[in-house]
């Protein structure tokens, strides 16, 4: 199934980048015949060829499997902050409450102000 998806996705990369089967085979390093092989499945794409496709696509061969969407992995997003916008209505008792239980008692009096 991987590598149906693998084919899918290069097959879908070539028509999003006007690119020619021969130009893909030149990529792989391999003959165009043995590609339009590979593109049909009666030959397997190893991953040497993979990855030499995606060196030339100035991709990552995850990109090429997850395409079109990139691939982040968890350690990339790791380190990004994030905002976070909160809006609620509430009556006053209550503001106070959650703004005591978001902030801290210290905090109240200044943001009160």
């Amino acid at each position: 199934m991987l590598h149906e998806t693998i084919i899918s996705n290069l097959r879908k990369i070539m028509a999003d980048k006007s690119l020619t089967q021969e130009t893909l085979a030149k990529y792989a390093a391999t003959s165009p015949s043995q590609f339009s092989k590979i593109l049909n499945g009666s030959v397997r794409l190893s991953l040497d060829q993979l990855s030499k496709i995606a060196t030339q696509l100035s991709m990552r061969e995850i990109d090429i499997i997850t395409y079109p969407e990139i691939y982040v992995s968890q350690k990339e997003t790791k380190d990004e902050n994030v905002e976070v916008v909160l809006q609620m209505r509430l009556k006053k008792d209550k503001k106070d409450q959650v703004l005591s239980l978001v902030f801290g008692n210290n905090n109240l009096e200044i943001l009160n102000k």
